[in-house]
């Protein structure tokens, strides 16, 4: 019964308790509205956190897209070795003795930097750049160079930042420095300044990949800009030169300051017009490079010696060469040839761009191209040497001579190799020269290209074909009564009658008859003579209205008259198999990016055949070898010459065109008015020719031309002109076309 009780009294009081906890949980919230305010704050602290949190990452992914986009899309920059400034452009040279397994060989040699008026610039390697001319920028520009990996992040984001903000603050290294010269990717406010910087890390930190510092240092001190307010100066080279007339491994510490200081802002700070300005920052220049070591008390104290009387020039003329003035030598007077090259390059960059010839010289002198050229550099300075000798030209000493000239050589390709537009040095930068620019009378060098190799080719005439020395009956009025045409002419220039003989036809082309080549533009036709030498030579200057004719086509009284270089060039057919290739003084032409603009062709037209090459070429060689050859005066020792003589009317003009196994070259001689050359006081064309060009054409590698298996080399009876037979006593030695051979001499003559 107790027990039953105890029982009871113990679940009594465990309902009472589980009673009791729950009047607890059911407990009524407090309405302090204090707390209540508290918790609501904090719930909005709470998303406004989330929200920005969430923001940020939703923009830091986007701002990492769209700086990946650019590490895409703009971090290939490429500092070539030896690259100038994008406003300079230069002229290059095949480097003879390059040696392709040699690492340190130098395929092309640096021939000639172009500059614009306005601007002012020049290469210089490192290795001639003193170590405390490059601690000077190092330490003022960029004091971290050589340890950081392209970019100064500290700098880079305090200039991010001050740009968005509407200010500028100069963040970049060095090496963004020289990629933005480079680039000419230079945008500084707003929005686009700074993606411009984005550009500009990617690439800094592309280019401390592929380059060394000292690769980097090198295109730095080239490309930085030093100009005043009118003087465009680009590179430490150039800017000695301007400032203190100094080649820059000559200028002293406090120069070299000076140079460096000026770059935060050159027209402000530069030592021509603004000295007192340069001054505090060529301290501030040497202050920096003192406290980085870079310089000791004493050489601090001599370069402020050396600032107090420092002496600045400016106004320095690069076009004039003066040796006290140590002009750097791609500084001085263009070439002939480089002034050819130049013309060539503006018309190339005019087409592939579009532009007008103006424009395109315009991006010429400012674009920064790299023109790799034709010339044989040693040959180029020995004709101009020989042009400039009297001796080459005269009879005996003239106290007044001023009869002009000009000479060009041309390879088998169609390379121009050199070219001289005048027998006066040269002081001007593209000055008219007669070879490329000049129209003038070929005279009877017209003969072979005109009619003899055309007739060949048609199978009208062989190398021994006879031809009566008559002439024919034209209309040389306009009135229609014909007349007897033409005469010929002795080489003292006097008319003489016709003999009609019959001559071989070699003999009528080494003697230069008129009459042959006469007939046998009547044969084919002015027209299509005409045709031949615009469409399958290249000729430009023939006149459509009245160069179809007698006169033009077959002694070269053409209207305008020829180009010496495109009439040299034309003569290329008689020695590389009738293949006629474009002229050009350029083989590759590309922007300072690599962009190739124009790269020289391998194709060519074939004007003739190979065997009518060979079988001019044979007929030419008799004007040399012959004692009343018209080229006999250019006789050469050992090496081969197939030439042409040519002479215009009253002895105005007179030209020479020599074929060699290697080389096709001319030399044209007359006045600037239309006057006539005294044969007595000038030595023959031939002669002059040989005395110009004839060392070089006897140190040639080949001496003979090569006889193509479609040519044949047999007799021909003298009486006839046909293949020699048995009963033929007088005989010489022709040459012939395979497909043409003519038919044996029966012996009855």
């Amino acid at each position: 019964m107790d027990e039953k009780k105890r029982i009871n009294e113990s679940t009594s009081a465990q309902r009472s308790s589980s009673s009791s906890k729950g009047k607890k949980k059911k407990k009524r919230k407090s309405t302090n509205p204090f707390v209540r305010v508290l918790k609501v704050v904090g719930t909005l602290l709470l998303s406004v956190v989330m929200i920005v949190i969430i923001s940020g990452s939703i923009f830091a992914t986007a701002l990492t897209i769209y700086i990946l986009n650019f590490a895409d899309t703009t971090t290939t920059v490429s500092l070539e070795e030896n690259v100038i400034t994008s406003n300079v452009s230069r002229f290059m040279y095949a480097n003879p003795d390059y040696d392709e397994d040699d690492e340190d060989s130098e395929e092309y040699e640096l021939y000639y930097a172009i500059k614009s008026t306005e601007s002012k610039a020049s290469w210089v390697d490192l290795e001639d750049i003193p170590t405390f001319v490059q601690d000077a920028f190092v330490y003022t520009e960029d004091e971290r160079f050589y340890s950081h990996d392209g970019v100064d992040f500290r700098r880079t984001f305090i200039s991010i930042i001050r740009t968005l903000l509407g200010d500028t603050q100069g963040g970049s290294t060095i090496t963004q420095q020289t990629i933005k010269n480079i680039t000419d990717d230079n945008a500084v406010d707003g929005t686009e300044g700074v993606e411009r910087k984005i550009r500009e890390i990617f690439r800094a930190i592309n280019v401390e990949k592929v380059y060394t510092k000292d690769e980097i240092i090198e295109a730095y001190l080239n490309v930085i800009e030093f100009g005043t307010s009118v003087d465009e100066i680009i590179g430490i080279q150039s800017a000695a030169n301007f400032y203190f007339r100094k080649d820059v491994s000559e200028l002293n510490l406090a120069e070299a300051a000076s140079l460096a200081g000026m770059l935060t802002a050159p027209a402000v700070y530069n030592p021509l017009e603004n000295p007192e300005n340069n001054r505090v920052r060529l301290d501030y220049c040497l202050d920096q490079m003192l406290e980085n070591g870079a310089i000791s008390d004493d050489e601090y104290e001599e370069a402020q010696q050396q600032a107090d009387e420092l002496v600045v020039y400016g106004d320095y003329d690069f076009t004039t060469a003066e040796e006290e003035q140590d002009i750097p030598e791609d500084q001085g007077v263009t070439s002939w040839f480089v002034d050819a090259a130049i013309r060539q390059a503006i018309n190339l960059i005019a087409e592939e761009k579009g532009v007008t010839t103006d424009k395109a010289e315009e991006m010429l002198y400012s674009g920064g191209y790299n023109i790799y050229t034709t010339v044989d550099i040693e040959m180029q300075e020995q004709i101009e040497e020989a042009m400039l000798d009297d001796s080459n030209f005269q009879s005996y000493t003239l106290s007044d001579d001023d009869l002009l000239s000009g000479f060009i050589c041309i390879d088998y390709t169609g390379s121009v190799l050199a070219i001289v537009g005048s027998r006066d040095e040269k002081t001007e930068i593209r000055c008219y020269d007669v070879v490329n620019q000049g129209v003038r009378s070929p005279g009877s060098c017209i003969k072979p290209i005109a009619s003899y190799a055309p007739a060949v080719e048609q199978d009208l005439i062989t190398y021994s074909t006879l031809i009566e020395d008559s002439p024919i009956k034209i209309d040389t009025d306009g009135d229609g009564n014909k007349e007897e045409w033409p005469v010929n002419y002795s080489e003292t220039g006097s008319s003489s009658n016709w003999s009609y003989d019959n001559i071989p036809a070699w003999q009528m082309l080494a003697r230069s008859l008129n009459t042959a080549p006469a007939q046998l533009v009547q044969e084919m036709t002015p027209q299509y003579c005409f045709t031949f030498l615009k469409e399958k030579l290249g000729i430009t200057t023939l006149d459509e209205e009245n160069d179809v004719n007698y006169s033009p086509m077959t002694v070269g009284g053409l209207t305008n008259g020829l180009h010496l270089e495109e009439l040299v060039s034309a003569y290329m057919i008689f020695g590389n198999g009738g293949k006629k290739y474009e002229t050009t003084y350029i083989s590759k032409l590309e922007e300072v990016d690599g962009t190739v603009i124009y790269e020289q062709s391998d194709g060519y037209t074939q004007a003739i055949s190979e065997s009518t090459a060979y079988v001019v070429n044979k007929m030419m060689q008799k004007a040399v070898t012959e004692s009343n050859g018209t080229a006999r005066y250019a006789a050469l020792d050992g090496v081969t010459l197939a030439a042409k003589t040519g002479t215009s009317s009253e002895w105005v003009d007179l030209n020479f065109v020599g074929c060699t196994p290697d080389y096709i070259s001319g030399v044209w001689v007359g006045y600037n008015e239309a006057t006539q050359i005294s044969t007595s006081d000038y030595q023959n064309i031939g002669a002059i020719w040989k005395n110009i060009f004839g060392d070089i054409a006897e140190a040639e590698e080949d001496k003979d031309f090569e006889q193509p298996e479609s040519v044949v080399e047999l007799k021909y009876c003298t009486k006839t002109g046909l293949i020699a037979g048995s009963s033929c006593s007088s005989t010489a030695t022709g040459y012939y076309k395979e497909t043409n051979i003519p038919q044996t001499c029966s012996g009855y003559h």
